[in-house]
């Protein structure tokens, strides 16, 4: 809710998305109510996207969406550039922050949009122990802690200062607008 406020907040009314790892469209489908215009939904999981397109058709805007199954990384080239560009919990599960960050921003012409973990010694140890029940399991995914200092770095190395930043116990919402945007009141 509060990435969705903060993107409504820096204005975008007719602007176009990339939701990355949008699983079933919650982030997607609150946009396009705020008045976006069109978007795409990258996610690994087909399962994930055929829920999004079942609401986004329930809600009238299936239309002016567009569905892409993968790694975001391996196909992000072949996207256009969108106006905006939201990872809700998205960094966490992916084991390339560098790469993910980078292949995020060259798509975000205007607005880049951020929720990860906290950097934190309960989330330390709540990844550590997911990580374990996943190895014991022999499941192979892992949660990643990328580090907060390691995650800024990287954004403002591609061209973005921050917008907005906010805590919620356990997250962190980050937007990020393309250098010559305005900047975040003190």
């Amino acid at each position: 809710r509060r990435l969705l406020g903060a993107l409504r907040g820096a204005g975008i009314e007719g602007a176009s998305f990339i939701d990355v790892g949008g699983g079933v469209g919650a982030v997607q489908h609150a946009l396009m109510a705020a008045g976006a215009s069109r978007g795409t939904h990258v996610d690994a999981s087909g399962a994930y996207l055929a829920a999004a397109r079942e609401e986004a058709v329930a809600r009238g805007h299936a239309d002016r969406m567009c569905y892409l199954e993968g790694d975001f990384v391996a196909v992000a080239s072949g996207l256009e550039p969108a106006d905006v560009v939201t990872l809700d919990r998205v960094l966490c599960c992916y084991h390339d922050m560098p790469a993910l960050l980078d292949a995020s921003a060259s798509r975000a012409g205007r607005l880049l949009g951020l929720v990860f973990p906290r950097e934190h010694l309960p989330m330390r140890l709540a990844f550590r122990a997911i990580n374990a029940i996943q190895r014991l399991r022999r499941r192979p995914f892992n949660v990643f802690l990328h580090g907060t200092a390691a995650v800024e770095a990287r954004v403002r190395g591609q061209g973005f200062h921050k917008l907005v930043h906010a805590d919620t116990p356990l997250w962190q919402i980050h937007l990020y607008i393309k250098d010559g945007g305005p900047r975040a009141a003190p």
